[in-house]
């Protein structure tokens, strides 16, 4: 790999999103040149992709639907590993630490724990459950951020093209692969 490849491409499905994309987008920033800022609009009517233009390193147009996207997006990826993320999830503190090292030769792929803010007290407890249930099952989702290698990502034909729960089909497809699971928690 050349030095000044990236080590993830993070790709970020987005729809109409002007309210939150530049805070995003800049909480970001501080993870390249490590990592592949893709952003791929599903058909944005509200200024969004003007607004994000110089906060991505890509800036893919796509089909409305999150699969579509974040398929379209892994196609455009430079990098070995592929991270799913939408943008209303937080990427883990110390993100790049917490990625499996030296995992070159082999299919691997897993989630982070999801951590729900906000002031509500069932909060935490559903963040709990969430985490819980992932663990035991191997199931992840979105809202946990995905981590793929792009060979396995490919040998599973990527998210299946469905409107809901893609998140929850590609987790089945990459467990009947047998393939390491690396299930990273902050």
């Amino acid at each position: 790999m050349p030095l000044n490849s990236p080590v993830v491409s993070i790709i970020i499905p987005i729809l109409n999103e002007s309210a939150i994309i530049v805070a995003k987008l800049q909480s970001l920033q501080y993870l390249r040149p490590q990592c592949e800022l893709i952003l791929v609009d599903g058909g944005s009517q509200d200024g969004s992709v003007g607004l994000a233009r110089e906060w991505v390193d890509k800036l893919v147009e796509s089909p409305a639907g999150r699969a579509k996207q974040m398929n379209v997006g892994a196609k455009s990826a430079s990098a070995e590993l592929l991270f799913f993320l939408h943008l209303d999830t937080d990427v883990p503190f110390k993100f790049l630490e917490l990625l499996p090292a030296n995992c070159n030769g082999y299919d691997y792929w897993g989630r982070f724990d999801v951590n729900i803010v906000g002031t509500h007290w069932v909060l935490p407890i559903v963040a709990f459950f969430m985490n819980a249930r992932s663990r035991v099952t191997g199931i992840a989702t979105g809202d946990q951020g995905m981590f793929i290698s792009r060979s396995l990502f490919d040998k599973v034909g990527g998210f299946p093209d469905q409107p809901l729960m893609e998140d929850i089909e590609i987790s089945r497809r990459l467990l009947q692969e047998k393939n390491r699971i690396v299930l990273n928690t902050e």
